[in-house]
């Protein structure tokens, strides 16, 4: 019964609408838009157009309200007493009213005068208060987009990092040491944060900022509109940061592809990139202005080449960061047709190291090798600033001084690696690059699975235990080995526990070797430069920080591309690396000899002399006394121990 009477009222409403012609359906869906809907309207959309359109309206009452009034005025003949203005001089004194309600205190005349300007000054009161609450509101507004980060930054030849991490902070302390030869420098950083939070870190980890701008901007580098606010498009550089996240390479090639969405033309690009495995695509989406660092990588080459010598990492800080001498490339050298050897001798303050022809760098090329007015010297030396009327040496080298040590024959090394984690793989491998034949190498690891290839020089073998466990550090670490390497559990724990595993990890190494009464390197991996200063207590020779020596080169690379070939090389096993070998190799020992003497003997055994270790050159706060680029005409004492950091092929 129910579905019968509803589809009858159905029909009878259709019945209906039939006879009408269809005009009850007209007028129940018919808008009604009349003028005051109009005007509403009109006035709704206005006011949604925020505080000019506020201020806007209260502007037009006010004028309405003196308008009225003065009209009331002119025709009631209402004045001051003896004092008829007329109607424009009405106008004025009743807008003082209307926005001073003090003015109405100095009024004379009838009751009639007082209670129409009170009036006025009443309405006029209530404009100003909702006019100072409109301007109120509008400045919070715009504060609070201020302190969003959400307006685009006008500015050209600035710096653009992009992301947030750690390695921020010495990133930027790098570029403020970069950029002090530079007139107005800025740095512009981009990230998916508060702009308030990251100006506030900024203050505590970089105060020093040496005269250089840091601006803050709120936004995801993965979006084009947000890209925009940091204007990349005409930045010296942009340094895209690898993300704290499960699949941190997939959001850099997603920036990446934000970036060059304009073209292949824009500012050199430096990224990083976690996994070997997305170099490739990245280097696909990087059109050719993007320099890629494999962070796992460049890592694991710096343990390994750290490892082999006592001293190393101090050598590689120094020509990676800007507080000291680092690479540079002098085109106006003014040194023609002299031999490689010979330019070595040229410069008092710079150390020239390689050269550049047709766009190809070559660290240590042969010391018969001629230069030419067209190659780019790459030089050690403190600033490019520098290199501007760089002057001549006039110290002659005493050849007569020169060592005739050599080098002796290699033997199989014994090496232990302790802890496990994705670095570790391609430490082994660089690890049996320079390895002898018939090496052998011992994993102890507590976490992770370590999968060990068969190699060429090495035989591998891996120990499951607890890497901080007395008892298993004793049956491992003997005193025939090499070398020893400590590796970070930063895979499976955090940042600290990691660190704090690795610090337990060596004090009990360095005391069982001060037990054994045994000199074996031992070199460590961390995560947190601030661990570092703990670490030494344990005795350790050289600390890699894994985050401070990526951010340095990453901030190298944003400054000058072509140091690409150059770390690439350095740190590679073909070509020439960093070497300290017994300074009795060049030059006599107990000699007093100036550094040019030095350069001329490591000229003679083709090498590159780019430094000096002494235990007479160590500060009383520092492990290693280690000097980089010297000046030719300082003279040195060499004494046993004493070792020259060279450039050489092997």
């Amino acid at each position: 019964m129910a579905r019968t009477g509803h589809q009858l009222r159905v029909r009878t409403a259709k019945a209906t609408a039939d006879r009408s012609g269809g005009s009850s359906v007209k007028v129940a869906t018919e808008k009604k838009s009349g003028f005051g809907d109009r005007l509403r309207y009109m006035f709704d959309n206005s006011m949604s157009s925020g505080t000019p359109a506020l201020i806007a309206w209260l502007t037009a009452a006010t004028l309405l309200l003196i308008v009225v009034f003065a009209f009331i005025l002119a025709i009631t003949g209402v004045h001051q007493e003896g004092d008829h203005r007329g109607f424009f001089p009405d106008l004025f004194y009743n807008l003082l009213h209307a926005l001073d309600p003090g003015t109405v205190g100095g009024d004379t005349g009838t009751w009639s005068w007082k209670l129409a300007m009170l009036a006025l000054t009443l309405g006029g009161l209530f404009i100003v208060s909702a006019l100072i609450g409109v301007l109120a509101t509008g400045i919070d507004s715009k504060l609070a987009d201020l302190r969003r980060g959400r307006s685009i930054v006008l500015e050209k030849d600035h710096t653009v990092i992009l992301g947030w991490s750690e390695s921020i902070f010495t990133i930027i302390s790098e570029l403020t040491l970069a950029n002090e030869s530079r007139k107005d420098p800025v740095v512009v950083i981009l990230a998916d944060r508060d702009k308030v939070d990251m100006e506030d870190e900024l203050k505590v980890k970089v105060p020093d900022r040496r005269g250089t701008r840091i601006i803050c901007r709120s936004g995801s580098p993965m979006d084009l509109d947000d890209l925009r606010l940091s204007s990349h498009d005409t930045a010296r550089s942009v340094i895209l940061l690898a993300p704290d996240s499960d699949d941190p390479d997939s959001e850099v090639i997603k920036t990446l592809l934000a970036l060059t969405h304009g073209g292949e033309d824009g500012p050199r690009i430096v990224a990083e990139i976690q996994d070997p495995s997305n170099l490739e695509a990245a280097a696909l989406v990087g059109k050719g202005r993007t320099t890629l660092l494999d962070i796992r990588e460049t890592v694991a080459k710096l343990v390994v080449q750290t490892s082999r010598q006592s001293g190393a990492a101090a050598v590689y800080t120094e020509l990676f960061d800007y507080s000291g001498d680092e690479f540079y490339f002098f085109e106006d050298h003014g040194i023609a047709g002299s031999t490689y050897a010979e330019a070595q001798l040229a410069f008092d303050a710079a150390s020239v190291v390689g050269i550049i022809t047709d766009g190809a760098s070559k660290l240590n090329p042969p010391p018969d090798t001629t230069i030419t007015a067209d190659q780019t010297l790459i030089v050690v030396v403190e600033d490019d600033s520098a290199l501007e009327g760089q002057s001549r040496s006039m110290t002659e080298p005493a050849l007569n001084k020169l060592g005739e040590a050599t080098a002796s024959d290699t033997r199989p090394t014994q090496a232990l690696v302790i802890g496990w984690n994705q670095r570790a793989p391609i430490v082994l491998r660089e690890l049996d690059r320079y390895a002898p034949p018939g090496s052998a190498l011992t994993v102890v690891a507590a976490y992770g699975e370590p999968v060990v290839p068969a190699f060429q020089n090495l035989a591998v073998t891996v120990v499951k235990a607890s890497s901080t466990n007395r008892a298993v550090l004793e049956e491992h670490v003997g005193a025939g080995l090499d070398q020893i390497i400590v590796l970070c559990y930063d895979d499976d724990l955090d940042v600290q526990t990691a660190d704090s595993r690795t610090l337990v990890t060596l004090l009990h190494v360095r005391d069982i070797l001060g037990r054994l009464g045994s000199q074996t390197p031992v070199v460590s991996e961390m995560i947190d430069d601030r661990n570092r200063v703990l670490a030494s207590v344990a005795d350790v020779d050289d600390i890699v920080v894994s985050g401070e020596i990526v951010s340095l080169l990453v901030t190298q690379l944003s400054e000058d591309g072509r140091l690409e070939a150059v770390f690439k090389e350095l740190l590679g096993a073909e070509g020439s690396e960093i070497y300290l070998r017994p300074a009795e190799w060049y030059v006599e020992p107990g000699e007093d000899v100036s550094w040019s003497t030095v350069v001329a003997g490591a000229a003679r055994r083709s090498e590159t002399a780019i430094g000096l270790k002494s235990a007479l050159l160590a500060d009383p706060g520092l492990k290693f006394g280690v000097v980089v680029n010297p000046p030719k005409s300082q003279t040195y004492t060499i004494g046993p121990g004493d070792a020259v950091v060279v450039l050489a092929e092997d």
